[in-house]
């Protein structure tokens, strides 16, 4: 079964990691789908071209800079003329520094304000035009468990999660009569490629077994003591895709192993 046959989505950041596993999801239920990253489109022609063949739909890449508005304009311009339309909209570029507030630089907060907070306003306000006149629409921002949870040294991110939940619930309440959900889903720790390498360099460190160093990874994280599986994150989009999915709008949805309620 395509349960998204004929659906088009545009999935921001998503070469790799959450964003792919969201991509891949999407288009095994049937969507045409365009993959965003910053490198050149050379570089990800055969990950399309596999996609594509495996699950029978359109897979497109383009490549563009959501530090700026007229480089989401491009992005979602992009999309559209390729999809011949926006059905579905993930929202899952991220930016993000490492620092206390005094010693954050100045263009790492401004670089996460415009691609984590700014470049998700453009691209919902470029998208819902159509969605609004089509009478249906699926918009997904993809926060975390500190948008409602502080942490040392992650001012930049732990603000710009915060601020996508309140965008999230006005963006869901001026959609009501439109067919239209707004989501914010909430993964805990997954195991990508950039927490991947951290943690073999814990297990290296400290010469312990791949089990006891996600467990000692994730200690006063996960009570599970184990990453959430990226694959899971794509499932319950494409099951918000759906007709059940239909008043599920302005939630927070945490996919964490039991964090937030810990």
């Amino acid at each position: 079964m395509k349960p998204l046959k004929n659906k088009r989505a545009l999935i921001t950041g998503s070469t790799a990691g959450l964003g792919l596993a969201i991509g891949e999801a999407l288009a095994a239920a049937g969507c045409s789908i365009v993959l965003h990253g910053r490198a050149p489109a050379d570089e990800f022609s055969a990950l399309c071209a596999n996609l594509q063949d495996r699950h029978g739909v359109e897979v497109s890449y383009a490549a563009a800079d959501l530090s700026t508005e007229a480089g989401v304009e491009e992005l979602v311009s992009i999309a559209q003329a390729r999809l011949g339309g926006i059905d579905i909209l993930v929202n899952n570029a991220v930016a993000r520094h490492f620092a206390t507030v005094h010693e954050l630089p100045v263009d790492a907060w401004n670089l996460a304000l415009a691609v984590n907070l700014s470049a998700v306003f453009h691209a919902t306000r470029l998208a819902l035009p159509v969605m609004r006149q089509q009478g249906w629409g699926r918009i997904f921002n993809m926060t975390s468990i500190y948008g409602v949870r502080g942490a040392p040294n992650r001012v930049d991110y732990v603000t710009t999660k915060s601020a996508l939940l309140g965008f999230t619930r006005v963006v869901a309440l001026e959609n009501l009569d439109f067919g239209i959900t707004c989501n914010a889903i909430s993964p805990g720790s997954t195991l990508t490629p950039s927490i991947a390498a951290r943690v073999d360099e814990l297990k290296e460190q400290a010469q312990l077994s791949e089990k006891d160093a996600v467990r000692q990874f994730l200690t006063g994280k996960q009570p599970s003591g184990r990453f959430n599986e990226a694959t899971h994150v794509g499932d319950l989009i494409v099951f918000l895709c759906g007709h059940s999915g239909t008043d599920i709008t302005g939630a927070m949805l945490p996919v964490d192993g039991g964090w937030l309620a810990s």
